[in-house]
């Protein structure tokens, strides 16, 4: 019985932790769900690929990032269904990472995008982790807000 309980315990406590269910997260609480999480919105654009996105804050410049560029970005994603289960925002530290060592929706979106500006992505999930992911990642349509803050 106290294995049970113990083991019940356990997943609640990794459940919360995965999925940010109104989690405190690096000592700040998670970041609201847009609006429109749900589905993209009628203003938004899709690609060949089906992913959506919105320009929601323009940046400067022309130069884009290419499909093996370093990116710094700050960034906060939230499955459909409103949960957030990532954030650089909250952790209060920008991310940089090369774009082909992302999922497919990132490298692809994020080099529609020039340095300082903010963009909501829509990413199907065979453009993400897919609908049945390793344990531990975001199954489904995934939404992110991105903030292109420089190339490398």
């Amino acid at each position: 019985m106290l294995i049970t309980q113990c083991s019940s315990s356990v997943l609640i406590v990794l459940m919360l932790l995965i999925f940010g269910a109104a989690v405190v997260r690096g000592g700040q609480q998670a970041i609201p769900a847009p609006d429109d999480v749900a589905a993209p919105p009628s203003d938004a654009q899709a690609t060949a690929s089906g992913l959506t996105h919105k320009e929601l804050e323009a940046g400067q410049g022309s130069a884009h990032p290419g499909p093996t560029s370093d990116v710094t970005v700050h960034y906060t994603g939230w499955t459909t269904d409103g949960q957030m289960f990532d954030s650089s925002v909250t952790r209060g530290e920008p991310a940089t990472f090369p774009l082909n060592r992302v999922i497919s929706g990132w490298t692809e979106g994020v080099q529609l995008m020039v340095v300082g500006e903010k963009r909501r992505f829509w990413i199907p999930a065979d453009l993400a982790y897919g609908n049945n992911p390793r344990p531990g990642a975001p199954q489904g349509m995934l939404v992110f807000d991105i903030e292109l803050l420089a190339i490398q």
